[in-house]
């Protein structure tokens, strides 16, 4: 398995304010899969996505990640993992708004030895035209592509999306999921994809369930739909 989770919990505040959102977590996706992560609002999963990026410390268990084993590592160390195995995709962009497109995206080029092919991730991604201009200048949809861009031009082997088309409408949101069918298909990326969406599970491979921090269902999807034949988006 590519990513392994065991036993993973983490919880915030004390006394009082005490809240156990991951209650023992277990998981595991192969390599070159599309999971999708649902569940309700405070179900933990936003929590978990953190927790596989390095971008939360885990209160205890295991996060494995390509044989490498992420609880316990130095800060220094987390950024060397998230540098090298890894690309985050937001529901918000985060772009750098004096920054063009290919500005944006060439800020993350150089945080890896063996980028995308920058023409090629444009033509890809629908953005070529629009490579000189300013985040302001552009639709949600052309905003949230160049954030794809942005975390797939470090080549990553583990994208992580939080809400990847919370913020957009239908047609925009399928021509995004679309997006990341390709960009999974053309370079075997493995796509953890927290959603509130339900139709996005008839897409993937695997669908994982959360409630109360713990995983309800873990399946496999035998019929997979294309992202275009998608409805209720």
């Amino acid at each position: 398995m590519y990513l392994e989770v065991k036993g993973l919990k983490k919880s915030y505040g004390e006394g009082g304010s005490y809240v156990e959102v991951l209650k023992g977590v277990d998981l595991s996706v192969e390599n070159g899969t599309m999971c999708v992560i649902q569940g309700a609002s405070g179900s933990g999963k936003s929590t978990l996505l953190h927790c596989i990026g390095g971008l939360d410390e885990a209160g205890s268990g295991s996060v494995s990640v390509g044989g490498m084993e992420i609880c316990g590592l130095a800060p220094e160390e987390l950024s060397n993992y998230r540098r090298a195995n890894l690309g985050f995709i937001f529901q918000f962009y985060n772009l750098v708004p004096n920054l063009t497109v290919k500005e944006n995206i060439q800020v993350c080029r150089y945080l890896t030895d063996s980028p995308l092919d920058m023409g090629e991730l444009l033509d890809t991604l629908g953005l070529a035209r629009h490579q000189d201009k300013f985040p302001s200048q552009l639709s949600g949809g052309q905003q949230q592509r160049c954030a794809i861009a942005r975390a797939l031009i470090k080549n990553p082997k583990l994208l992580l999306c939080d809400e990847p088309t919370g913020a957009l409408d239908s047609s925009t949101s399928r021509d995004i999921l679309e997006l990341l069918e390709e960009v999974n298909r053309k370079y075997g990326t493995t796509m953890l994809i927290v959603t509130h969406n339900n139709s996005i599970k008839q897409m993937v491979d695997q669908v994982v369930f959360l409630k109360d921090g713990q995983v309800k269902k873990n399946y496999r999807n035998e019929e997979k739909m294309p992202a275009a034949q998608l409805e209720d988006l």
